[in-house]
């Protein structure tokens, strides 16, 4: 396996604990659920990293210029502090590394995807007294700030570059073809940006069929998100089979059946045979 390498069973039950326990609390912490991520993937990442990951967010905060002015202001501040003098950046080989989807990798790297990146500028930001949101476009996730009716795009994945709307409606057309629409532009909540990264977590497993470990971990981070889609438990039963664990499998693909069965009864049927080979599979 190769690295980073996932912590041992007894922090991972107690990591998931908090991690479901922030996630239902009534103001989610997105860099805590980042870190508490990151840790589930990374079993270096002590509770000494942690807190060490979110004092450089604080000290990085600390280099802003107090209050800087108006949305443009912050936006400019922002690129100038962490784009041009830090070198926080991203790049198309970001893209192949787990670690371009870990806060702390993400702080040490000072790389990373366009949503850790926003991350980044996000809890900076608001450190900093910045009116921020993230913004989730089609494909590629920016940071706005400021109020909607004077909302400034930058995009942390180019550097902070701050987009026009004539960029914005590039990035949707490329990545959807379609037109931008003011329903893309609506603030991220800090459950959806988590869930989003984990979404690129599974989908950088899924190209790697070895590590079913990351996949594991990701979809079982999803399901304690409080709101998730039903086939999450199916993605789960199916690497639960390919790891080798044929009962719990086949006993998530019939708990699932029943869920299906509700509405497409001779899908549930086809997913119960999944179970039953499963189970073959012991004899």
């Amino acid at each position: 396996m190769r690295p980073p390498y996932p912590p041992p069973p007894e922090r991972s039950t107690e990591l998931r604990r908090r991690f479901a326990e922030e996630a239902r609390s009534e103001r989610p912490d997105l860099a805590t659920l980042c870190l508490l991520t990151g840790a589930e993937a990374d079993g270096t990442l002590d509770e000494a990293g942690m807190d060490a990951a979110q004092m450089e967010l604080d000290r990085l905060a600390g280099l802003l210029p107090f209050r800087p002015g108006g949305p443009r202001s912050w936006a400019v501040a922002l690129r100038e502090l962490l784009g041009d003098r830090l070198g926080f950046h991203g790049s198309p080989g970001d893209y192949r590394r787990l670690e371009s989807s870990l806060l702390h990798e993400v702080l040490r790297r000072r790389r990373g995807l366009p949503i850790l990146l926003s991350v980044v500028w996000m809890e900076v930001a608001r450190r900093a007294g910045a009116p921020v949101c993230g913004v989730a476009l089609p494909g590629h996730f920016v940071v706005g700030f400021g109020p909607p009716e004077e909302q400034v795009l930058v995009d942390p994945f180019d550097g902070g570059r701050v987009l026009s709307g004539a960029d914005a409606e590039l990035l949707v057309a490329g990545a959807t073809g379609a037109a931008l629409h003011p329903s893309m532009l609506v603030p991220a909540a800090p459950l959806e940006v988590v869930s989003r990264i984990l979404n690129n977590v599974r989908a950088w497993a899924a190209a790697r069929p070895e590590r079913t470990d990351v996949a594991l971990w990701a979809v079982e981070l999803s399901l304690l998100l409080p709101s998730h889609a039903a086939r999450l438990r199916y993605e789960r039963a199916q690497l639960l089979v390919q790891r080798g664990d044929f009962v719990e499998g086949a006993r998530e693909l019939d708990a699932y059946a029943d869920v299906v069965s509700a509405v497409d009864e001779p899908a549930a049927e086809r997913i119960r045979g999944q179970a039953r080979a499963a189970r073959a599979m012991l004899n």
